[in-house]
């Protein structure tokens, strides 16, 4: 299997599957949802058996694809994956399916056509899919604008409050994002010999101060779509108001565009400049841990609560992947994945309550555990695996994050641990207003309340709960897969880990 066309074949699928369900009949709103569901199921299994043929000690980017597409500007349809992708591709391989059963109901709470809310999912996923597989920097930049197109609309046309508002919002960010970018890779086709191919580019050596500004336009265009502080401001806006689902793919898999981005774009391509610039990214990550964390605790909307833990979670990424040492940016990369894994469970789990209150205020609940016991209990576990408690996969993270940062740069790690101490505070205070303490008399006037997790409900939250219990307990066969990729991007950059001190070295001897 090592020569079929996996990366391809998983970028082209869910775009066919899209275009069929697109067409279904609107008044058959039931195929169009079987249909989605199937489809991004059999993406799920073709991405198992890429995973299973990708070998860990072997070449570091496998699955190598390339066609023509511009020949005179040196584009190619060209992919290839590392471990850093293949272990997104499976996060969002996982997600979809999940996020399409959550949403079952969500086009028609909208009054809008089910097949095209549907068709869009399918289509987000095709980007996506696109640009964590894409090996030529041209098509990495078009798969990143693309992708826009979709949430654009999943936000503005199925979304809450103020949807129209945070749809424009999200997309003018990304776009002032994107024409950095393409200010970036028209100079970097330019200082590269008129290539876009990254291989190629990977072996140019690039002045310094060309390299500086080339890695500033690629940086800017990451840090707001990631989003770091201080241009996140898009996030909470967008998280709030688009639907669950689609919020879970936005905060899950959308945002690590901009780290996974960063590892693969702006370190090995401008090393020079990465190391110039990481003082700055570090003090940056550490403001945006603490400054998210103390506006998560202050919020009253569930959905811009966890926008606002998301933002402090990116902050811990971007540390382990500025921290320059194998530790921490293996932190930070299975950080990707765990944060999509529980981020995406809380976000799926906050919009099974609001759908059943018909609120997203805090103040609104109240008590809720003791009419909905196991979906209360679902909320408290997901928002343990945000704080990262130890037994669940981000727990894992972010203590490689720390300690490879500590290694290094101390005061940051220190600075860092503090958002440890409030994500207790602001989970916890969600928790206890949302499901606990005495119960709010209008609870029971509301017959949603009354009515616990379903088995389609049960479905969606139970593999996301195995798999963030099954990683916090032995993350192995995944950090196997990291390793090989995060050592070469350390090799990349001429980093390599500090040489543990006499006094370490002759104590672990006794």
């Amino acid at each position: 299997m090592s020569n079929f066309p996996f990366l391809s074949v998983l970028t082209v699928a869910p775009l066919v599957g899209a275009l069929v369900v697109a067409f279904l009949p609107r008044h058959r709103p039931e195929l169009a949802k079987q249909v989605a569901f199937v489809w991004s199921l059999l993406v799920l299994v073709l991405s198992v058996v890429m995973w299973v043929s990708f070998k860990a000690d072997g070449q570091r980017f496998q699955f190598r694809e390339s066609y023509s597409w511009i020949p005179d500007w040196g584009v190619s349809f060209t992919f290839a994956a590392d471990g850093i992708a293949l272990v997104m591709l499976m996060l969002i391989a996982v997600l979809v399916p999940l996020v399409i059963l959550a949403s079952w109901h969500d086009a028609e709470s909208s009054k809008r056509s089910v097949p095209v809310y549907f068709a869009l999912l399918l289509v987000l996923e095709c980007t996506m899919i696109g640009v964590f597989a894409a090996a030529d920097v041209f098509l990495f930049y078009v798969f990143f604008e693309v992708m826009l197109v979709p949430m654009y609309f999943l936000i503005g046309s199925y979304g809450g409050h103020q949807r129209q508002y945070a749809a424009v919002k999200f997309f003018l960010y990304s776009l002032v994002g994107g024409l950095f970018m393409l200010a970036a890779v028209i100079g970097l086709w330019v200082a590269g010999g008129k290539t876009f191919d990254w291989q190629k580019l990977s072996e140019i050596d690039i002045s310094t101060g060309t390299g500086r500004w080339l890695f500033l336009g690629f940086f800017l265009a990451f840090a707001i779509k990631a989003p770091f502080f201080p241009f996140h401001t898009w996030l909470p806006d967008a998280g709030g108001a688009a639907p669950a689902g689609a919020a879970a793919l936005l905060v899950g898999v959308l945002d690590k565009v901009g780290t996974f981005g960063i590892l693969r774009y702006c370190l090995p391509l401008f090393p020079e400049a990465s190391k110039w610039f990481a003082p700055w990214a570090l003090a940056l990550g550490v403001i945006g841990i603490v400054y998210a964390a103390l506006l998560a605790v202050g919020q009253n909307d569930l959905k811009r609560l966890v926008s606002y833990t998301s933002i402090a979670h990116f902050g811990f990424i971007g540390v382990g992947i500025f921290a320059f040492t194998t530790q921490a940016g293996t932190g930070a990369v299975l950080y990707m994945l765990n944060h999509g894994l529980a981020t995406g469970l809380l976000f799926l789990v906050v919009g099974m309550l609001i759908s059943r209150r018909g609120s997203a205020l805090i103040s609104d609940f109240g008590g809720a555990g003791k009419l909905v016991p196991v979906l209360a209990g679902v909320l408290f576990f997901a928002g343990l695996a945000s704080l990262a408690l130890p037994g669940t996969a981000p727990f894992i993270s972010e203590f490689l994050v720390l300690i490879g940062t500590f290694t290094v740069n101390k005061p940051v790690a220190i600075i860092a641990t503090l958002g440890i101490i409030l994500a207790a505070a602001y989970v916890l205070w969600m928790v206890q207003r949302t499901t606990q303490g005495t119960l709010n008399p209008k609870l029971t006037e509301v017959d949603g309340m009354r009515r616990d997790l379903n088995l389609r409900e049960k479905v969606v939250v139970a593999p996301l709960i195995a798999l963030i219990l099954l990683l916090g307990f032995f993350p192995k066969p995944v950090t196997d897969v990291i390793n090989p990729a995060v050592q070469a991007t350390m090799d990349d950059i001429g980093r390599t880990d500090p040489a543990p001190s006499v006094g370490t070295v002759q104590e672990a001897r006794r």
